[in-house]
């Protein structure tokens, strides 16, 4: 049994989920941090239970061969890039074997070919969105992992550069004008944190000021320092006086310039405000989409259904290739701005529907005595926790003939595409893609075919049960007419 502050030597053999290292010692698990596997290193024990202990690293012994000394100052302290002690190859290495091991043990797909991850010529400055804290000083960062303690910094390797500015100006207006920070403790003060994101295709620039009140004092001063910067097109505020963990609250309002940024996916243009879904990696951002249309296998004269559409982007980015494509999603304010997207695009085959999709495909689908909603592909893009049981028994109801399933979690995607191959698909294949060097998540497009497309009188409503489902189906298979 260890002790807190007890000093073990641990061989490292695999990384968390959360990017601590992985060892064992007496039959004990040992999750250490700033560790990578191949390490041998002296760890300190900060935490014990009854079966494993959460530990740091005091010395390396023996570093691993994929070991670096990262570039960023505050590497291991801050709370994002998880894998800044591992060479970009031996990160990469990591998460192909993440996504197979996922495949294998979870799904049980052994033969299912998972193909060599895609990652980048260039793993620093892609990221097109920073969230960056304040505190008292002012200080600004990122808050160290797994707090609210803010770890100062006036930069971030993976944000574009140039972003060093904005944080330069928003701390000489406070420290000028006399703002203060928010203090989560007493409830007290103004700006919460400051919000950029930029349009990689066009240099425009957004910052937005989350602040506990509604209004933002001399504003005009900031201002008067953010145009100055290259590529600065819009100042805005968010409010958010809620006692929460949440960074945005409901309201945004443009003080100065245009409230959003445009950016481009191939040649489809998006419109991207504060509060917007976008992928914060455009360069490979664009090799997933394409990667889920070689998979949709769109020949012009397709229906696809995109059940989780944001703000359109993979839905218009299909719709030049398909007959007609239809997006559901939950978020108003991101179903407005799909359709003001497709507008904007003078696309015209893309219609877009607020609301659950496991509630809105049933009833839209009980209405079409044409069939002309019938999909020929759904596009899946969930958020980590995965697909809902019940959207997933609206897609085996839907039944098309390929599904396209695009994951930022392995383990989750694991378990769904056994659940739809239970149901009567087939995996074809699994691509990794690495959307987020650094850090521990990666984005993984997978192809399911339909081996057994029903007739559309044999759709399945949501008041069956899977169990109903698989007795139905079972019994279709044993009769005899």
């Amino acid at each position: 049994m260890f002790v807190k502050n007890q000093i073990v030597p641990v061989t490292i053999e695999d990384i968390s989920d959360t990017g601590e290292g992985i060892g064992h010692v007496d039959g004990f698990t040992l999750f250490v941090s700033r560790a990578v596997p191949g390490d041998t290193v002296r760890a300190r024990i900060v935490k014990a239970k009854k079966t494993y202990a959460i530990a740091r690293t005091e010395e390396i012994l023996t570093a691993a061969p994929g070991r670096v000394s990262p570039e960023c100052p505050v590497a291991g302290s801050c709370g994002g890039c998880q894998l800044a002690y591992m060479s970009y190859e031996a990160q990469l290495a990591w998460k192909q074997k993440r996504v197979e091991d996922c495949v294998r043990r979870i799904g049980g797909f052994a033969e299912v070919p998972v193909l060599p991850i895609l990652g980048m010529e260039e793993p620093r400055g892609y990221r097109n969105k920073g969230q960056f804290p304040v505190g008292a000083g002012p200080v600004l960062g990122f808050y160290a992992g797994h707090s609210h303690r803010i770890v100062p910094t006036d930069r971030c390797p993976m944000l574009w550069a140039g972003h060093e500015a904005i944080l330069a100006a928003v701390r000489e207006y406070m420290q000028k004008y006399g703002v203060r920070p928010y203090d989560e403790e007493t409830g007290r003060g103004l700006v919460r944190h400051v919000l950029m994101r930029k349009g990689f295709a066009t240099g425009e620039i957004l910052v937005c000021m989350v602040i506990n009140g509604s209004t933002l004092p001399k504003a005009e001063r900031l201002w008067e320092l953010l145009r100055a910067i290259p590529g600065v097109v819009s100042l805005d505020i968010n409010i958010n006086t809620a006692d929460t963990n949440v960074i945005l609250g409901a309201e945004t309002r443009t003080l100065f310039g245009s409230g959003v940024v445009t950016d481009y996916i191939g040649d489809v243009r998006f419109a991207i405000s504060p509060a917007s879904f976008y992928q914060v990696n455009p360069t490979q951002m664009k090799v997933l989409y394409d990667t889920a249309l070689s998979y949709a296998g769109l020949t012009g004269e397709e229906v696809v259904w995109d059940l989780y559409c944001g703000i359109g982007t993979i839905s218009l980015f299909l719709a030049r290739h398909a007959k007609r494509v239809y997006g559901v999603e939950i978020v108003p304010d991101a179903v407005a701005d799909a359709r003001k997207n497709a507008r904007d695009n003078n696309i015209d085959n893309a219609a877009f529907y607020e609301g659950a999709a496991e509630e809105v495909v049933p009833k839209m689908l009980a209405d079409d005595a044409a069939g002309e909603l019938r999909p020929d592909v759904v596009v899946v893009d969930p958020p980590r926790k995965g697909c809902e049981k019940s959207l997933l028994e609206t897609i085996v109801s839907m039944s098309p003939k390929r599904i396209v399933y695009v994951s930022c979690d392995p383990s989750t995607l694991a378990r769904d595409m056994r659940i739809l191959c239970d149901s009567g698909y087939e995996a074809v294949r699994v691509q990794p893609v690495d959307q987020f060097p650094g850090s521990v998540h990666v984005e993984t497009v997978c192809l399911l075919s339909n081996t057994q497309r029903p007739k559309k009188e044999s759709y399945i409503t949501l008041d069956v049960e899977m169990e109903d489902y698989y007795r139905i189906k079972n019994e279709g298979k044993n009769s005899t007419t």
